[in-house]
């Protein structure tokens, strides 16, 4: 699909997405908690829909009503001898130990950039917790085989917390008892407070985080109870938003709802960047304001928000100066390496960025080219490219548009909507 923006400013409100990563954690929580949960606000991205397909896959009953969902589980009972993650490493990361709880031979799958990225975590770790395991060569596919026993294990946290995540669920719906998960190097802590807060809802066994270097499961009797009746409401999302946020500061006068400003989400985040480059914004509880006034370079670290890094430098490139963002290391194993694809479409669009060790430096604020631009089939890149094209000078084309659809599939409608001049052609 080929999505040209044409430059044009942007007015009115409009109601951010459903968070995919409160999404998907709610999903595991669901299965592994058991009873019937009723979710509101749903995500409907097609890693959303990848994480129900698991639970499915692995006992779960998913039915739709009144634009509500609801997952009927009686705990983790695989019903297919193999899972696939679509596209989603939340959810090859986060669904595998909970894979690794049953007694037999499963094999995970995926699609896209997920079968090139690294797996290796597990061969090093699931065998230390009783778990057979076999890799292509440290990626996809994988085939475990369990049942995961928990044990006291020490495991490195710098590639993703979302390691963590699949452990901490699948230890808590073990009944771990008097075990703890030390780690080292751990970023994103926030998707690490986000994951505890999900199971502390769904009343999973929480561990006891001790300064995030390691967190004990003390014990408990917890067995899933498939009588138990919960609701749960999806957060909106801030990954997402955030790109209606920047829109919002560089194109026109628009009102964001639906964020909380209160969530453990990581990249709400982002208000700290707009704040620092004097952005036009007014936060209240149940909205934020923009409006577009001249933008200055600013400083920032993404080292636990890398997500923000698309979306930072669409607002980067039209503030006056030099902006410097911290975190590129957390950038290469995303769906396409996120520091060379920003570097090299935003050239296009005449934004030089430079790379120096782990600081991306944009420079800015010069004006900004509309050109013939690619996603590299990374969603966050395609959607970079539309806000920094709604200013630009002429048009701005982008090939491969439709990656959008893994995280955010409204978002030409949306922006639309708010009155940014888009056509759509499908190839």
């Amino acid at each position: 699909m080929i999505v040209t923006i044409q430059p044009s400013p942007l007015k009115g409100g409009i109601y951010a997405p459903a968070s995919k990563s409160s999404m998907q954690r709610a999903c595991a929580a669901a299965l592994a908690a058991g009873g019937t949960t009723t979710i509101k606000n749903p995500g409907s991205s097609n890693d959303d829909k990848a994480a129900l397909g698991v639970i499915r896959d692995l006992g779960a009953e998913v039915l739709q009503e009144d634009g509500e969902l609801v997952i009927k589980s009686a705990g983790i009972h695989a019903r297919e001898s193999s899972v696939f993650c679509g596209e989603s490493g939340l959810g090859i990361r986060m669904f595998t130990p909970l894979v690794a709880l049953n007694n037999k031979p499963i094999t995970i799958t995926g699609e896209g950039s997920l079968v090139t990225r690294p797996m290796d975590f597990f061969d090093t770790v699931l065998p230390l917790l009783g778990v057979e395991i076999r890799t292509n060569a440290g990626k996809l596919p994988l085939e475990v085989k369990g049942p995961l026993v928990p044990a006291d294990i020490t495991i490195d946290g710098s590639l993703s917390s979302q390691f963590l995540t699949g452990l901490l669920l699948a230890y808590a719906a073990s009944g771990a008892k008097d075990v703890s998960i030390h780690v080292t190097n751990l970023k994103s802590k926030p998707y690490v407070d986000l994951t505890l807060d999900v199971m502390k809802a769904f009343g999973l066994p929480v561990p006891e985080n001790r300064n995030y270097e390691s967190f004990y499961f003390p014990g408990s009797d917890f067995k899933p109870d498939p009588s138990s009746l919960r609701s749960y409401t999806v957060e909106g999302d801030w990954s997402g938003g955030a790109f209606l946020l920047v829109a919002g500061a560089i194109a026109g006068e628009i009102v964001v709802k639906g964020l909380d400003v209160f969530s453990t989400q990581a990249d709400k985040a982002i208000l700290q960047a707009l704040v620092s480059c004097g952005a036009g914004i007014s936060i209240e509880a149940e909205q934020i304001s923009l409006r577009p006034i001249p933008l200055k370079a600013f400083q920032f670290d993404a080292t636990d928000c890398p997500d923000l890094f698309p979306p930072l430098v669409a607002l980067a490139a039209y503030c006056k100066g030099t902006t410097v963002i911290e975190g590129v290391e957390r950038l290469t194993h995303k769906e396409s390496n996120r520091a060379l694809t920003l570097q090299a479409e935003f050239g296009k669009m005449g934004v030089p960025i430079e790379l120096q060790d782990n600081l991306m430096i944009i420079r800015g604020g010069e004006g900004v080219k509309g050109a013939p631009v690619h996603s590299h089939h990374d969603h966050r890149i395609a959607m970079a490219c539309a806000v920094a094209g709604l200013c630009a000078q002429g048009p701005t084309v982008i090939a491969g548009a439709e990656a959008i659809n893994k995280s955010y599939p409204d978002f030409y409608e949306h922006i639309s909507s708010l009155g940014a001049s888009l056509t759509i052609e499908q190839k």
